[in-house]
């Protein structure tokens, strides 16, 4: 990507005509299809090995399980576009639920006793994902730490805590307001889901139309000649790693409030399923390159997956064995079809 391709994208006034436009965006959005037959045929054979998959309650179930690595997907995919990675959103996912759950629940649960207030428990909650991006885009920004290090430390770190603040034991018994994001429903559809379709539906908008979004591209594609393009490459970068970090602890209350409880091993390996999602879904590890909808297909598709083995009662460790073939083939397949790593 050249310095005037990136100075097109910052500057609207500066753009090619619309069909030169058209040309440059279309397969961008177009590459995030590239799953859709693939899905389409993961649930006919769904449909056919089990009739209860496509029923109204699997489906349902299906989507609500994948909402909060939906959530979590959005954040490290907005994080792998800069050309960044960040490890401890596996931790932030169970580290900052916990957190609220402590300051609310009682002594006799192994809580705080302190009977903080829901709502201040909730803005913790975020406040605690949030602090996690600022520290690590500090390391990451200021001291030029190397990210995939450095938020593997924080991962390690970060999962300590978790259980250092837990004691090992699962805090239960959460206020009602805790619950609202798992439990409920709107027209006979968990909120859970429209809360992650609707994250998809704005980060999607925001990286096809918004200076915002055509930024993280150009920083990802080559942050030199974003500098030269007059992009704060440094500021940037540290806002996605904050907006990662809420993402992250808003998952993790998504699925305390499904669960009604927060355990000590909370999001626990999720960054493996995160990335698998990512990379099926066309989101290159080298930055610049991916979509929204292909993240949320690559999202479905290993929900589809797991729902129909987990229907044939296939046992857990064969499940996560299938993700890792998933993620071999879809990069031979990358490999073949566009003749470079699909890293």
């Amino acid at each position: 990507m050249t310095t005037t391709e990136l100075t097109s994208d910052a500057a609207p006034a500066s753009r090619p005509p619309w069909t030169e436009t058209a040309k440059r965006v279309l397969p961008r959005q177009l590459s995030g299809l590239t799953l859709l037959p693939a899905l389409v045929v993961v649930i006919i054979i769904g449909g056919v090995v089990n009739d209860a998959f496509l029923s109204r309650q699997n489906i349902i179930n299906l989507l609500q399980q994948s909402s909060e690595l939906s959530v979590v997907v959005v954040a490290s995919t907005l994080i792998l576009i800069v050309g960044k990675f960040d490890l401890s959103l596996e931790s932030v996912f169970g580290l900052a639920p916990m957190v609220a759950a402590f300051l609310v629940t009682p002594l006799s649960i192994g809580g705080s006793g302190w009977d903080l207030n829901p709502f201040l428990a909730i803005l913790v909650c975020l406040t605690v994902g949030g602090l996690v991006g600022v520290i690590n885009g500090f390391l990451v920004v200021r001291l030029k730490l190397n990210a995939f290090i450095t938020t593997l430390a924080a991962l390690i770190l970060l999962r300590g805590v978790t259980l250092g603040v837990s004691g090992g034991k699962t805090l239960f018994d959460l206020p009602e307001p805790m619950l609202f994001l798992g439990k409920t429903t709107f027209a006979g559809v968990p909120i859970s889901i429209l809360l992650a379709g609707g994250l998809f539906v704005v980060a999607g908008l925001v990286l096809r139309y918004h200076t915002f979004g055509r930024q993280l591209y150009a920083i990802g594609g080559n942050p030199d000649a974003a500098r030269a393009a007059g992009i704060s490459v440094d500021r940037t970068i540290r806002v996605v790693f904050v907006i990662a970090g809420v993402l992250a602890a808003l998952a993790g209350l998504m699925l305390a409030g499904r669960v009604e409880s927060v355990t000590a091993a909370q999001g626990q390996n999720l960054i493996f399923t995160v990335f698998a999602a990512a990379v099926i879904g066309g989101i290159s590890l080298d930055g610049g390159k991916g979509t929204m909808l292909g993240a949320l297909t690559g999202v479905l598709l290993l929900g589809c997956i797991q729902n129909i083995l987990t229907l044939a009662q296939l046992p857990t460790f064969w499940i996560d064995a299938s993700f890792g073939a998933i993620i071999l083939v879809a990069l031979i397949i990358t490999r073949l079809t566009s003749g470079r790593d699909g890293a």
